[in-house]
């Protein structure tokens, strides 16, 4: 028998498409009767699901939940030649300034911001092209600073980290800062030239806070950016030269990544400021820009390659990007596309370069502009605050 005209009529199945359930243009949307004035719009419903025929249209590094328009519209960084100082020198002990979002936009607008990226830009441009293995200049300056990283790499195998059945955190972390503040401005002594013997006031801030936070037993990009920061003090006084570039990638930034690989995984440091699933990695940026650029034009590795494990078991060693494509499966457990989502969209962009240009633009957006980030970051004589 049939329903009487004047019930409703049983709801939709859900197999069919979610277009249908709405009244067209000029019908209520509460009851379906005619209106005289235009529907709103209608909101976005994110429990519905994408018609089974979609595909995402890959980009490099935009796929976030937010920020991507801002990643987008933001111009692709240049490269910049770092100023060199002269005397008389006016060293001092550097400081916080970063405290909210206008402090951000003056930051971003600053000579020292836009330097600071462009050396960055720089130093993935020593290595476009290039392996890990081949030949660079390594200067006494380049070589010292390896030195001083093996030295406290020297120093987690000394200070092995504590019986404990936390996930993170394992105090031991604390012992091995404590003995860094002890000796770290005396291994860089011994290298900086006698005119600039006075500058460990400003620069050993930097250096203390590149490997993680001791209190807090963590470490991320902010971290990272320290390191990156006194690296940029060192150009600044024009100890370490854009000749060194390509060493201070090749041999100083791997060196180091080791180091805080191996920091990560013996004392179990926390993820500071992860994205979780969205993030490109729970600590690290920076490999990504210079492995990126080490793989531009490469004949036969494109991006997609990072989900074949006999490239990456075979050419890791070589290729940061790799490497890091290689501890992230070894690390977490699952699909690859859902414990890392971003790396896995980004796979499907159809040249390095892009990658590169788009990691880039990511580092500015959601590094160097994010408040919880940034409100660490230090300021004095070589790196200015404008005010």
């Amino acid at each position: 028998m049939e329903p009487p005209k004047d019930q409703h009529t049983p709801e939709k199945s859900p197999s069919e498409p979610p277009s249908s359930a709405y009244p067209p243009s000029g019908c209520c949307t509460n009851c379906g009767g005619p209106t005289i004035s235009e529907p709103p719009p209608l909101a976005s419903l994110p429990e519905m699901s994408p018609p089974p025929n979609y595909r995402p249209i890959r980009a490099p590094a935009i796929n976030l939940p937010h920020n991507s328009q801002a990643i987008i519209l933001s111009p692709v960084p240049h490269a910049e030649r770092v100023p060199v100082v002269t005397p008389p020198y006016q060293f001092q002990s550097p400081v916080k300034r970063i405290h909210s979002p206008d402090d951000i936009r003056r930051f971003q607008e600053s000579p020292s911001c836009k330097n600071f990226l462009g050396f960055i830009v720089s130093l993935s441009e020593s290595i476009c092209g290039h392996k890990i293995s081949d030949h660079c200049h390594v200067s006494p300056t380049v070589a010292a600073i390896v030195s001083i990283l093996e030295t406290l790499l020297q120093w987690i195998d000394e200070i092995p980290p504590a019986q404990m059945s936390s996930r993170y955190g394992n105090i031991s972390f604390r012992s091995w800062h404590e003995r860094l503040a002890e000796r770290g401005e005396s291994l860089i002594l011994e290298f900086l030239p006698d005119e600039f013997k006075g500058s460990t006031i400003e620069i050993v801030p930097y250096f203390f806070d590149s490997f993680g936070n001791g209190s807090r037993i963590d470490y991320g990009t902010g971290h990272e950016t320290n390191f990156a920061a006194w690296l940029y003090c060192l150009a600044k006084m024009g100890i370490v030269k854009e000749e060194d570039y390509h060493g201070v990638v090749a041999r100083v930034f791997v060196k180091y990544l080791e180091l805080m690989r191996k920091l990560q995984m013996v004392y179990c440091l926390e993820p500071a400021g992860s994205h979780g699933v969205w993030g490109l990695d729970d600590y690290h940026f920076l490999p990504f820009i210079f492995g990126s650029s080490q793989l531009i034009d490469h004949k036969y590795m494109k991006p997609k390659s990072i989900h074949n494990d006999d490239i990456l078991e075979n050419f890791s060693g070589e290729y940061m990007y790799l490497s890091c494509i290689a501890f992230v499966k070894k690390v977490k457990k699952g699909l690859f596309a859902e414990h890392s989502p971003l790396l896995d969209d980004i796979s499907g962009v159809p040249n390095w370069k892009k990658v590169n240009s788009g990691l880039l633009k990511m580092y500015k957006v959601e590094v160097l502009e994010k408040v919880p980030i940034m409100q660490h970051f230090l300021f004095g004589w070589l790196i200015k605050w404008e005010e």
